[in-house]
């Protein structure tokens, strides 16, 4: 779903929503911007300059100030993502180790480390299939 409607988007009401999560976490609109893996200037122009933040922006900000990203991307207008729906996972449906390996990651602070420890373990298991998939040369 695209957004047409510039009535959709509330700069005002995201901009003090941002202001109220700075202060609450005690950070400058730099330091938070940086920490969301965002560039520096980033918050400043969504507060300041009244720029919607893109999907993935609004990602970045919910992930650095632990919220649901679900949360985000409605202040900003934008439809809520099924895949960021918590209520709609089923905890029986995941093996144990996979349960656990999640509780462990989300114990990790500050989000922005979580998240490269994720993409770490992401590239690894890239190179884990895609070794699999290569022929073996060293067969006997």
């Amino acid at each position: 779903m695209t957004i047409t409607d510039e009535q959709a988007y509330d700069c005002e009401a995201f901009a003090i929503y941002l202001r109220q999560l700075l202060k609450a976490h005690n950070e400058s609109m730099r330091e938070a911007s940086l920490a969301s893996g965002l560039d520096h200037g980033a918050l400043h122009r969504f507060a300041s300059n009244h720029q919607r933040p893109t999907r993935d922006s609004c990602i970045a900000i919910a992930d650095h100030f632990d919220l649901n990203p679900n949360e985000v991307l409605t202040r900003v207008g934008y439809p809520p993502m099924h895949f960021f729906d918590r209520s709609l996972v089923d905890p029986q449906a995941q093996p144990p180790y996979v349960a656990e390996l999640t509780s462990y990651l989300s114990r990790i602070s500050p989000p922005s480390r979580r998240r490269q420890l994720c993409q770490a373990i992401r590239q690894m298991l890239e190179l884990l299939v895609d070794a699999s998939l290569e022929p073996s040369t060293n067969r006997l």
